[in-house]
């Protein structure tokens, strides 16, 4: 299943374009998915060291949207690997922004999508149904409801309440 085609945009023309409208995510981001541009409306998960829900998610059509993660920034386990990436970009979502860790990066870059988190562990996480979905997010300050558009970019991650139009 392919991606949905979003406008190309860059995150400094987007804050360039909409000033204190644009939020962005100060955490400090890697990019670890074979795309390093992506955008798309947001669907949100918060958890734990756990992937259940995320792993539910990325099964499903993913129609050029990106899979915002709350993990809290734990570096105790991984929530997305190579297999999860390879389903992701099967399934067409644009990407992952994930507040957390990744593993298995050799493979995550071979993808077509584009995933960016705060660092790697190889540890494996828990998968027992733990974790809430579609909900409201809150990254470093920065409030994330489902449907609002998550622009990446190797500049970071603007979070908008609709399409800036450029």
């Amino acid at each position: 299943m392919e991606r949905m085609l979003t406008p190309k945009l860059a995150t400094a023309d987007v804050c360039d374009a909409i000033g204190d409208a644009a939020a962005f995510l100060s955490a400090k981001f890697h990019d670890y998915g074979g795309c390093i541009d992506f955008a798309g409306p947001a669907v949100t998960v918060r958890t734990i060291d756990d992937n259940s829900k995320i792993k539910e998610l990325l099964m499903t059509s993913g129609e050029g949207r990106v899979l915002v993660v709350d993990g809290g920034g734990s570096d105790r386990a991984a929530l997305m690997g190579g297999n999860l990436a390879k389903e992701a970009a099967k399934n067409g979502w644009a990407g992952a922004v994930i507040f957390g860790c990744v593993r298995d990066t050799h493979e995550l870059v071979r993808e077509d999508v584009g995933i960016k988190a705060l660092g790697v562990c190889p540890r494996r996480p828990a998968q027992n149904g733990r974790g809430e979905v579609h909900g409201e997010l809150a990254i470093g300050g920065v409030s994330i409801h489902p449907g609002y558009w998550i622009i990446a970019d190797a500049d970071g991650v603007v979070v908008s309440h609709e399409l800036p139009s450029l």
